[in-house]
């Protein structure tokens, strides 16, 4: 059964914007698990313009569902998320000065770097997710970092959706069928929403986890946050 995480990094957005603690980034988290995402996940970054090392120091001892940490595996980061020990890290090469993460590993030429990084996770308990394109070549060698899921970067498939959905979805599927074969966990995530979420979960029924933050930020703008998430978990679970 495919999980909802509930990426929290835009109320953190709002905070920031205006100063102070509104919104309230603790009871946010606290009330998405409420209302029932099965996992909260953040992704900091060094300029913290959204999501602040320290969100994450204070979120860890509160949260009761899965916490995943997103990022890529710089000093910094590492050491908070070893401080932390989520349930799952998830690497993603983002660069600092990038809007929002767009591209996923070259695992090819960052094995070795990948392989020393999913070590040092696992041997702390952490599962460790890639993030990367659905590229079946990508994925195999994915596998052999020693990571323990890949996650899917889903942007291309949201863009094409409207589109061609079937031929949105092509790679995708191709790229799951070989992280099943590699013996991987599956995770997805980037600009999944309530229109094509279903359709990605009911050809791909092997999803672990999808994590959603923007599209669902923002239609909880209109709907209600509680409303939403319960909206976001009918498409999960196809009914």
């Amino acid at each position: 059964m495919t999980r909802l995480s509930v990426n929290i990094n835009k109320f953190a957005t709002i905070r920031n914007a205006r100063g102070g603690n509104l919104p309230d980034i603790l009871k946010a988290a606290v009330d998405c698990e409420k209302f029932g995402a099965e996992g909260i996940t953040v992704h900091p970054r060094p300029d913290e313009r959204h999501i602040r090392y320290r969100d994450v120091l204070e979120l860890q001892p509160i949260l009761t569902t899965e916490f995943n940490i997103e990022g890529n595996p710089i000093p910094s980061f590492i050491e908070l998320v070893m401080k932390v020990r989520p349930a799952q890290v998830t690497l993603v090469p983002d660069a600092e000065n990038v809007l929002t993460s767009n591209a996923g590993w070259n695992t090819i030429e960052n094995k070795e770097f990948l392989k020393d990084v999913c070590k040092m996770f696992k041997d702390a308990g952490i599962r460790t997710s890639i993030f990367i394109d659905p590229v079946p070549e990508m994925i195999k060698h994915a596998a052999e970092t020693g990571c323990d899921r890949v996650e899917l970067y889903t942007e291309a498939y949201s863009a094409q959706y409207s589109i061609n959905r079937e031929q949105a979805i092509e790679p995708y599927f191709k790229a799951a069928q070989c992280a099943i074969e590699c013996g991987l966990g599956l995770n997805a995530g980037h600009d999944l929403n309530l229109e094509n979420l279903r359709y990605f979960i009911e050809t791909i029924p092997a999803v672990d986890e999808v994590s959603i933050g923007h599209a669902l930020i923002c239609d909880a703008l209109y709907m209600g946050l509680e409303n939403t998430i319960k909206a976001y978990l009918k498409e999960v679970r196809n009914i």
